[in-house]
């Protein structure tokens, strides 16, 4: 799909109505288009939304998209941000008008939504042994010179279905593939050794349909990661594609794609891929972390590389999730109207922050969330927690990727609370 029909897509995007499907936003504005809704400028708190409701912070938003453009030109990283975080192509879109490559992605379907919105680079950070998504792969590739498609290889078994199913497709463009490095023995994906690195290679090179195009790898699945293990796997991934291209298994390529870097180790992969010597043809150092787009206010907060190299700036969380106080059984108990269904609750559960009642803000001092039903936040309050029923509890959340999926259309609220955009979601 071009890039103008991906643009067209977006626009679309703003005449949506407004209705059932979309939690949190006001019941008047039902039958509105979103441009409607988002013209009105309403606030958050005082224009008829409804609780729970997740925003997104325009500022902090903004501030992340340019921290990490200024730090991947910084350090000579192309950049191509995991999409699955946000599963949002209005998000996309911005992104790469902040410089990224591209769109990192996992499954054929997110590449089909990012495809729908005129996306034209996409690194598929998996082996893709489909062969209905792989026909329909091809014939974007046969359709759309400029669409630019790279996935994973780790074994050889995947090349042969691969090979066959783009074979019987008749496919007229080879589809580019890096071979992909395990990170240790009992790690996810990946090949284990050299020696089976090198049988896949051999693989490919013996296909028509698919072509090598680099090599790549997770550093966050290294066992026990810590900065010297991170560091002595990513140099290995370097190595990897330095022998590759001693053997010649890149002829014929514009450029060498070597690709790692989840959001907890992206400073190791910058120190290392600064390292890569030179080789036959110009190297794509591609980093593919995806988080950093709403940040947290718990796992990633504890994680991201900036709280290593403070003097390179820092991620702001974005999110919130705003739900209300609807019972106050007893001095040490409350609970709100939140649970399982809104709130990211698989690595940390969410975080009391502040309090808002009659329009005033203060913070959440002696609230702590201990536990979520489906529709339910548990709230343990001590005797300084100044807490009644109809009061609004603004939580952080842990992990962006099981917080986005939560949320079909979300809005995005500037400091004082006035709502200035929707994000739609495709999960």
């Amino acid at each position: 799909m071009a890039l103008d029909s991906g643009t067209d897509a977006l626009a679309k995007l703003a005449e949506e109505h407004v209705d059932h499907r979309f939690k949190g936003l006001p019941p008047n504005a039902y039958g509105l288009t979103v441009a409607e809704l988002a013209g009105q400028r309403r606030n958050l708190f005082t224009g008829g939304f409804t609780t729970p409701v997740l925003a997104l912070s325009a500022e902090r938003l903004e501030h992340n998209l340019k921290l990490m453009e200024t730090y991947s030109a910084r350090h000579g990283l192309a950049f191509a941000p995991h999409g699955k975080t946000s599963m949002a192509p209005q998000l996309f879109h911005r992104q790469i008008e902040h410089g990224a490559w591209g769109i990192t992605l996992a499954v054929p379907h997110q590449v089909r939504v990012a495809r729908a919105f005129g996306v034209q680079r996409v690194f598929l950070a998996n082996e893709l042994v489909d062969a209905a998504a792989l026909r329909w792969i091809s014939a974007e590739l046969d359709a759309d010179p400029d669409f630019r498609f790279v996935c994973y290889v780790d074994s050889v078994r995947g090349v042969q279905l691969m090979d066959a199913a783009l074979t019987e497709a008749g496919a007229g463009r080879p589809v580019d593939v890096v071979v992909e490095l395990a990170a240790g023995e009992g790690a996810r994906t990946g090949v284990r050794t050299e020696a089976e690195c090198a049988a896949v290679a051999d693989a490919v090179a013996g296909t028509r349909t698919l072509r090598l195009a680099g090599v790549a790898g997770y550093e966050g699945e290294v066992p026990d990661a810590d900065p010297e293990k991170v560091h002595a796997w990513l140099r290995w991934l370097v190595a990897l594609a330095v022998d590759f291209d001693k053997a010649g298994r890149f002829d014929g390529l514009e450029e060498i794609v070597v690709s790692a870097g989840g959001s907890a180790w992206f400073d190791a992969v910058a120190d290392v891929f600064a390292e890569v010597p030179a080789l036959s043809l110009p190297v794509l150092k591609l980093l593919r972390s995806g988080a950093y787009v709403s940040h947290d206010d718990g796992h990633y907060r504890e994680l991201t590389p900036f709280n290593r190299v403070p003097e390179e700036g820092a991620l702001e969380p974005a999110f919130r999730l705003w739900s209300q106080v609807v019972s106050r059984p007893s001095p040490e108990q409350a609970f709100t109207n939140a649970g399982k269904r809104d709130a990211a609750y698989d690595l940390h559960l969410p975080f009391a922050q502040v309090v808002r009642r009659d329009g005033a803000e203060r913070p959440a001092t002696g609230i702590e969330v201990t536990g979520l039903s489906d529709q339910h936040a548990w709230l343990r309050t001590t005797a300084e927690a100044d807490l009644e029923v109809g009061d609004w509890l603004g939580t952080g959340l842990s992990h962006p990727c099981t917080s986005f999926d939560k949320w079909q259309l979300i809005p995005v609220a500037e400091a004082d609370g006035t709502v200035v955009d929707y994000i739609r979601t495709f999960f």
